[in-house]
């Protein structure tokens, strides 16, 4: 039971307090950062549900060969902007992701080599599920892979480095929404999305930028003498704070307009169960960082971003829930 406690913790707040022994599967939890997997496994079952309301005979071995893709994916991107920040002198002792979690290398968790091979590892997997499913569904699901690989990689690869030209939101948006979203509709529907479902990948899309904004809007200062050029570098705190909760609220106007329109089905309105962290997490926005962190907070320096998190896993778990709901209990508009 102290395993599983020590996995919880991890999952929970991407570390392990100092008192607890450090198990080989807690490690790697935290060396591919699984606390934030949630969003890639919500975007994967939103895809996937779309799919099964849509689609006679939904395919669903593709659909868990996505999702299951999507994660790994995710635990190889992870790695890589370690990597890569680390190379590019940007993870530091002092920088905040040092700080709010343990760097795989800078932590002692890992070797420099090791990483390495670790991110081949995962991308060689990746290979193979994705030819498992070009083969099942054609040489369209590339299109999807490559697309994700190229702000994966290049979010802080040299020579595009994304995320320091202000382009790194906008590539999440593309990555959790359209790509996620829309390429595990494809290869478990058979077929793309219409227009209105393509419209449906935006509003989780919106709520996971919003993570990244908030975790942008927290390490600001730090990335402007870096030259990092975030969105919040560009805009600035108070304009990046603005455009966070406007992204926020965006989210129940999106859903609630897509129900009006008869596209998603009347239970994706369980969605407005989450406006009481959307109202928690707009008062933590409307007011300064503290000065110190609260007791026994997890992830300092860290602040909008785990408001924006916190919002986000609820938001985008009752999304899911409705559309389960639907598939059981169809109601449209």
């Amino acid at each position: 039971m102290s395993l599983i406690a020590n996995w919880k913790e991890v999952l929970d707040t991407a570390n392990l307090s100092a008192d607890k022994r450090m198990d080989v599967i807690s490690r790697w939890l935290i060396i591919i950062r699984a606390a934030v997997f949630s969003m890639t496994a919500t975007s994967g079952l939103i895809g996937g549900l779309l799919a099964a309301a849509a689609a006679t005979r939904p395919d669903w071995l593709n659909f868990a060969l996505a999702l299951l893709g999507l994660i790994i994916a995710h635990a190889a991107n992870n790695m890589t902007n370690d990597y890569f920040d680390l190379e590019g002198g940007v993870d530091t002792d002092e920088y905040a992701r040092a700080l709010y979690a343990p760097h795989p290398i800078l932590g002692g968790l890992i070797s420099k080599r090791g990483l390495q091979t670790a991110i081949l590892t995962a991308n060689l997997i990746d290979a193979a599920i994705l030819a498992v499913l070009i083969a099942r569904s054609g040489w369209t699901v590339l299109v999807f892979a490559l697309l994700g690989l190229f702000v994966s990689v290049f979010y802080v690869a040299p020579p595009i480095k994304l995320k320091h030209h202000g382009l790194g939101e906008p590539g999440v948006f593309l990555v959790w929404g359209p790509l996620m979203i829309g390429g595990t509709y494809f290869v478990t529907a058979g077929q793309m999305p219409g227009p209105g479902l393509w419209l449906a990948c935006i509003p989780y899309a919106l709520v996971v930028t919003t993570v990244l904004i908030g975790k942008h809007i927290d390490k600001r200062q730090v990335d402007q003498t870096k030259g990092i050029r975030t969105l919040p570098v560009i805009l600035g705190e108070r304009a990046s704070k603005i455009l966070n909760i406007a992204l926020m609220v965006a989210y129940y106007l999106l859903v609630a307009a897509l129900v009006l329109s008869g596209t998603l089905g009347v239970w994706t309105l369980l969605v407005f169960l989450a406006l009481p962290r959307l109202v928690r997490a707009i008062k933590i926005y409307r007011q300064p960082k503290p000065a110190a962190p609260p007791e026994n907070y997890p992830v300092w320096p860290l602040w909008f971003v785990s408001a924006a998190f916190y919002h986000n896993k609820l938001a985008g778990g009752m999304f899911v829930l409705g559309l389960i709901l639907n598939l059981i209990f169809p109601v449209y508009l």
